[in-house]
């Protein structure tokens, strides 16, 4: 049986990007994925005849630009096609509309509170001054607090330092961001329940917490982090789907002299005397390799491919504290043509953006209130876009494919698994939410794929489909990340390391976990470093 330098287990776009640097320097590497297909959370796929759907992640911003250009991504056909506009429906049938164009926007603001359109600069500056302070980070390994060692001391003053350098204000101002809901930040801004709900949504995305949940202020930071065509905050679509980010990141690696298994469904990590060997399939195929990567969640990486004798029980406890609670569900639909909504032109650039039906922070957290009941939101905070009016090649001409991202959905109904009505219930609270603002909606609807947190753990293999690998709270974060002592990307057991979206900096479509990664692992086989560190901001 070959031998390889390097294992990387599971497909995704982290696990591709860390095969891609440690190839890039010249080892030999495969990387595994247990489905037909690549791509992880990161995957387009045909259910429907002529329509492609972006099964899962569905916009893309995070994506570090130093990585795109490193890699030559758009020389491997990655295109990302930036898109403006947005809109939140009001139950008394006006809206809130979110314009590219600044003067625009102060207008649209003013229509609803003047002294709001006042605020927003001032938010703005200051949700930028954090996203300043974090930004250099992200492509750096976050430093040990309890080592002595030299890089470590080093990267602990470079950190300080900026903190420092914000001030006695700001680093009050740093500490209570980091530590507030996202609620109560934007009400030190805003009154209009409107556009705090609008600005606040993000606050919750992909997290088992609601708007007045201390920690959430960040998970808003975290969507403001990204950039398009060096546009700092703005989203966009990649051309085709989101595959195309990791088609291009395949073959970037394939360029390298990767390998790329699929249908190869890792059943565990091979140790021996202390140190990663390999790994053993299910079908009961060995593969060898003195250096294995899991691209895999914690909980899945110490609980399920790692066996409990070969690590410490400290680790075992803390895998199993390690909180990834699901809250997120997702529906995919095939559409016969453009829906109209209530007071809305189709025309409108609104109509390019992201749609919202949640017109309050309260109405959002009713919401979470069903999740903590341990049912989906009968009033479900919902993102909907329609891609295909910016990226035509993902339906037939004249049709549409819209992808609803769901706010809240539990990875059990009251304890139980989802059974077939439950799915069906879900289906039907995101659909008459939309249907409520577009009469002709359920009328064009031609099929949908619902997705629970079942079906993405199912096929995707995210503990209960939590998108990023672990919840972004400010106790896993940084050197917390997955868990202390274990943040620098390697493992308790020797050749054996992690470079998931459950590393920092943490989920999304960034790819920094699996550049950061390879980094650390070509600096312990002492090979040449061929990966970006360090952020130089624009």
């Amino acid at each position: 049986m070959k031998k390889y330098d390097a294992i990387v287990i599971g497909a995704g776009h982290n696990g591709l990007t860390n095969g891609a640097y440690l190839a890039k320097a010249g080892l030999d590497v495969a990387v595994l994925e247990r489905n037909s297909y690549i791509g992880g959370a990161t995957v387009s796929r045909e259910l429907y005849e002529g329509w492609t759907y972006s099964n899962c992640s569905y916009v893309c911003s995070l994506l570090r630009p130093e990585l795109v250009r490193d890699l030559e991504l758009p020389r491997h056909g990655l295109q990302v096609v930036p898109y403006g506009g947005g809109v939140t429906f009001m139950r008394n049938g006006d809206y809130y509309g979110n314009f590219y164009d600044h003067e625009r926007q102060y207008r649209e603001m003013a229509r609803h509170s003047k002294r709001d359109a006042n605020a927003y600069e001032r938010y703005t500056a200051d949700v930028m001054k954090q996203t300043r302070l974090i930004r250099p980070f992200l492509l750096k390994t976050p430093p040990d607090p309890t080592s002595l060692k030299l890089r470590d001391l080093k990267d602990l003053m470079e950190y300080g330092k900026s903190f420092m350098d914000l001030g006695e204000a700001g680093l009050i101002d740093a500490l209570k961001f980091w530590t507030k809901s996202v609620g109560d930040f934007l009400d030190e801004y805003f009154e209009s329940d409107v556009i705090k709900a609008h600005l606040g949504g993000t606050g919750v995305i992909g997290t088992a917490l609601g708007v007045y949940s201390p920690g959430t202020a960040y998970v808003l930071l975290h969507h403001y982090m990204g950039d398009v065509d060096g546009n700092v905050g703005s989203w966009g679509f990649a051309r085709g789907g989101m595959g195309s980010v990791a088609e291009a990141l395949a073959k970037s690696f394939q360029g390298f002299g990767g390998e790329i298994i699929c249908d190869a469904d890792v059943d565990q990590i091979i140790v021996r005397n202390g140190k990663a060997r390999g790994v053993a399939l299910k079908n009961g195929t060995e593969l060898y390799a003195d250096t294995v990567v899991s691209n895999l969640d914690p909980k899945r990486t110490f609980l399920d491919v790692m066996d409990e004798k070969d690590l410490p029980g400290e680790v075992i406890k803390k895998a199993q504290n390690f909180k990834i609670r699901g809250s997120s569900g997702k529906l995919n639909i095939a559409l016969d043509g453009l829906p109209s909504f209530t007071g809305l032109d189709q025309g409108s650039p609104l109509m390019l953006g992201d749609y919202h039906f949640s017109d309050s922070l309260p109405r959002i957290e009713r919401a979470y209130d069903d999740w903590k009941d341990g049912t989906w939101s009968k009033d479900p905070y919902v993102d909907v876009l329609i891609p295909t009016q910016t990226d035509p090649t993902m339906a037939p001409p004249g049709k549409h494919m819209m992808t609803v991202f769901v706010q809240y959905c539990p990875p059990k109904v009251h304890g139980n698994d989802w059974t077939a009505e439950d799915k069906a219930g879900f289906e039907k609270s995101v659909i008459d939410q939309i249907a409520a603002h577009s009469p002709d909606f359920k009328d064009l609807i031609l099929h949908c794929e619902t997705r629970t947190p079942k079906e993405i753990e199912a096929e995707v293999g995210l503990t209960e489909g939590n998108i990023f690998q672990g919840e972004l709270t400010f106790d896993q974060l940084l050197f917390n990340r997955p868990f202390p002592g274990y943040a620098q990307y390697r493992g308790p057991v020797k050749g054996m390391y992690m470079c998931g979206s459950g590393t920092h900096p943490g989920g999304g479509v960034m790819a920094a976990p699996g550049a950061n990664a390879a980094r650390e692992i070509l600096r312990d086989l002492r090979k040449p470093n061929t990966v970006p560190e360090g952020y130089a901001d624009d």
